[in-house]
């Protein structure tokens, strides 16, 4: 793992945790900011560490807001400060396989939820595709990244505004410049 990729995980992993702990409640925004975050790294070093964190953040975040605060954090703050102190060891095969615990424990929260997490999982690398494709990385790449169908990506990427940039050309200048050309 990267030395920038892993300061930027530990970062990730500790502010989870200051989220979790808080007393005002668990706040799934900030939990999607952290999973919007991680995606910046994905995009420059296009490693998988940080494609996982990301969607497992965004999948928590999910979690969280289905259970509307009816859940118990305990298992899931120790899993993700054992993954950070694992990390910061640096046992990068002893962290990977906690990530994959906490996934198997947010995947078993709820039975009815258990049924809809694995396209909940699915999802949030399709939307974390569409970040990284946003981000200038091929589609082809992305999907590949994520281990998901470059159709699955396509549809998503098809249905979604990926030039929100601002300071953009406004609807009416484009207009004016294409009737400009006719002229």
């Amino acid at each position: 793992m990267d030395e920038v990729v892993k300061k930027d995980v530990l970062n990730v992993l500790s502010d989870v945790v200051k989220i979790l702990n808080a007393d005002e409640g668990k706040d799934v925004t900030e939990l999607m900011e952290l999973s919007n975050h991680t995606i910046h790294n994905a995009s420059v070093f296009q490693d998988e560490d940080s494609v996982s964190i990301a969607i497992l953040i965004y999948s928590l975040s999910k979690v969280i807001e289905r259970k509307e605060g009816k859940m118990n954090y305990k298992v899931i703050l120790k899993l993700i400060v054992d993954a950070k102190n694992t990390l910061e060891q640096n046992r990068i095969d002893a962290y990977r396989k906690l990530i994959r615990k906490l996934f198997d424990f947010i995947s078993s929260l709820d039975s009815k939820l258990k049924l809809y997490i694995g396209e909940v999982i699915n999802q949030a690398e399709i939307k974390k595709g569409s970040k990284l494709y946003a981000h200038g990385i091929s589609l082809a790449r992305a999907a590949s990244i994520l281990g998901i169908s470059q159709w699955e990506l396509m549809m998503y990427v098809g249905k979604t505004k990926l030039t929100d940039i601002k300071g953009g050309v406004s609807v009416k200048d484009r207009l004016n410049y294409t009737r400009g050309l006719f002229k």
